[in-house]
């Protein structure tokens, strides 16, 4: 995998604070050597950096890069609980996708996360997934992601 700071730094990318919760829940729990990362929103300096139904507030292509935000808040959760430098296997994702009536493009959504952390972790960022299409999300989030990773 190389060094991930380093490949956060070629990729311009700057890991921000962990996002507080908005509910009864911490960012991130460790047991054994997994870490799992609660649902993370696309929230940049405590906002959401778009709110509504993707395929109808939100396009599309817009909702890839909200999922790609929200998997840097995913890192950033990983970051404040262990360090990045700890990751071993991006494990698993669940992306969930605030959809309208009819939209079925989830996965391409949740491409915006799943890339990120093929861009940030090479092959170790390779991992198993599910794009859920939803009708809600907490704060009205077009798109939420939550992982799973293996330490080393």
């Amino acid at each position: 995998m190389g060094d991930v700071y380093a490949r956060l730094a070629e990729l311009g990318l700057q890991i921000p604070p962990v996002v507080p919760p908005v509910a009864a829940y911490v960012p991130a729990v460790q047991t054994g050597n997994h870490v799992y990362v609660s649902g993370q929103l696309p929230m940049v300096d405590g906002a959401l950096s778009a709110t509504g139904l993707v395929g109808a507030d939100v396009s599309p292509e817009e909702a890839k890069e909200l999922a790609r935000r929200s998997a840097v808040n995913v890192l950033a959760a990983v970051e404040a609980l262990v360090g990045l430098g700890r990751v071993a296997k991006v494990v698993k994702i669940v992306g969930f996708v605030a959809s309208a009536p009819g939209f079925t493009g989830q996965p391409a959504v949740v491409n915006g996360a799943s890339e990120l952390f093929g861009e940030v972790f090479g092959d170790a960022g390779k991992h198993a997934r599910s794009a859920v299409g939803v009708a809600a999300l907490p704060l009205n989030a077009p798109v939420e992601i939550e992982a799973i990773l293996e330490l080393a």
